[in-house]
């Protein structure tokens, strides 16, 4: 499946929406993966300049199947940052395309709420769902901590963790919808399961890195070092 996988990370301000002011001061990340064989592609957190993004998905020889959103943040989905300034994004990428946006249950009534769509738009997931995009499985990990369904992609030896785990640090919890303990949970439970040899693709560009193994992630990121949740809460839950 090597060969087969078709795997793009694209970093916003420099890859596409070059330009934008907060698209470039942001360092988001956006990933398009799927199957070369069948053409069917799946694009993750298509934020700022969706159309640019398509247009890079097709240029590919891919076609657009499907949205998974890691969580509501406007900087990942689109809609109002800040009560001020308007991001584009999957209410905008469906207009281009009408594909389905898949979410963790969790995360529904917060991410239609963001971004305007009826929630209709969206395919509702639970933990350790199997996603299938051509040949090309995926398995969406419900990581509550960030948001209430934030959730984690693993597919082909890769984690694409949004907001829940970066190469240094973590997600804030205290956001709407943080939760201090589900975060510790979430890292220490559920990305339990994750190999070190698993490569990590964060949300943003936060380190000089862009990817780095599960292993060396786990001997140099200090959100990962206390074992018991009140040693966690005690550093990181303010």
């Amino acid at each position: 499946m090597s060969d087969r996988f078709y795997f793009r990370q694209w970093l916003a301000g420099r890859d596409f929406a070059v330009g934008d002011e907060i698209a470039t001061s942001m360092r988001n990340f956006t990933y398009a993966f799927g199957d070369r064989e069948s053409g069917d592609a799946i694009l993750v957190d298509p934020a700022y300049r969706p159309d640019e993004l398509v247009q890079m998905v097709t240029a590919d020889d891919m076609s657009v199947k499907g949205v998974i959103a890691t969580h509501y943040h406007p900087d990942h989905v689109g809609g109002t940052l800040m009560a001020q300034q308007h991001i584009a994004g999957v209410a905008e990428l469906r207009e281009i395309v009408e594909v389905p946006i898949h979410v963790q249950a969790e995360e529904l009534e917060w991410i239609a709420a963001r971004t305007g769509l009826n929630e209709a738009a969206f395919t509702v997931h639970h933990h350790r769902d199997v996603l299938h995009v051509g040949d090309v499985e995926v398995t969406l990990l419900h990581t509550p901590g960030h948001t209430p369904g934030s959730q984690c992609i693993h597919v082909q030896s890769r984690l694409l963790s949004g907001d829940k785990l970066f190469i240094d640090g973590c997600g804030r919890t205290d956001l709407p919808g943080g939760d201090a303990l589900e975060m510790h949970r979430s890292l220490s439970e559920r990305l339990a399961e994750i190999g070190d040899d698993t490569v990590l693709y964060p949300g943003h560009l936060y380190s000089p890195e862009p990817s780095l193994s599960m292993g060396q992630v786990r001997e140099r990121n200090y959100v990962l070092a206390p074992r018991s949740s009140e040693q966690w809460l005690a550093a990181f839950g303010s």
